[in-house]
């Protein structure tokens, strides 16, 4: 027996409202993926560096290894903070913020390791949704360039171009580096594409003797 003042469609399920809950299902694993991977590659990166900064360094110089560590963990939080922070639901200056996350992968992960970054921002607005998650896929293929590109190179760079042209955002990450097979492996390419679809984004990557790169094109209107 119905209860009362109940009506028909009280216990009916929309599948429009399950389709939605199933989205933001996906959406909240491809980030919590993504978190995790990433924080595995920092412990990677972090580890790597202790390891060549005490093995080399002779008690006097031990201090100073660590302040290189201490100053490197802060601007791995100065990263982190810059890609978790995206509870504005306005838009985002462009340049600043890139600039900002640019010199922060560049102290956290490039510097260390004796790679240049170089970094060419256009200035404009983006929401803060598509903002993080541009700024999650940089990040990663920074990452990736630098841990696979530069086995024994001393010359090694990497730059980052953020431009909009035509309705679309293109950010560019090249390198100078050996050039990989396939631009995107593995299981940061899996989260990129995930991410590229989440902001309806394409990925084209291109690999030579002259190093890889790899373009994100991002409809401003997805």
């Amino acid at each position: 027996m119905s209860g009362i003042g109940a009506r028909p469609n009280d216990h009916v399920v929309r599948p429009q409202f399950v389709a939605s809950l199933d989205e933001q299902s996906r959406d909240w694993e491809l980030v919590l993926r993504e978190s995790h991977h990433r924080m595995k590659n920092t412990l990677t990166l972090l580890g790597a560096s202790v390891r060549r900064d005490f093995t080399r360094a002779s008690k006097r110089d031990v201090s100073q290894a660590v302040d290189r560590l201490e100053r490197r963990i802060v601007a791995f939080g100065r990263l982190y903070q810059l890609l978790s922070d995206n509870d504005d639901p306005s838009a985002v200056a462009v340049e600043p913020f890139f600039e900002n996350l640019c010199g922060a992968l560049s102290e956290a992960v490039l510097e260390p390791a004796g790679i240049c970054c170089e970094a060419a921002i256009e200035s404009g607005g983006l929401p803060a949704a598509q903002c993080h998650r541009l700024a999650l896929m940089l990040t990663e293929l920074v990452t990736n360039a630098a841990k696979h590109a530069f086995p024994n190179r001393t010359d090694a760079l990497i730059r980052i171009e953020l431009a909009n042209r035509d309705g679309a955002w293109l950010c560019t990450v090249a390198d100078n580096g050996i050039g990989a097979t396939g631009p995107l492996q593995g299981t940061g390419s899996r989260i990129l594409e995930g991410l590229a679809r989440s902001i309806h984004a394409r990925l084209h990557g291109e690999a030579g003797q002259g190093g890889t790169r790899v373009t994100i094109v991002m409809p401003t209107v997805p």
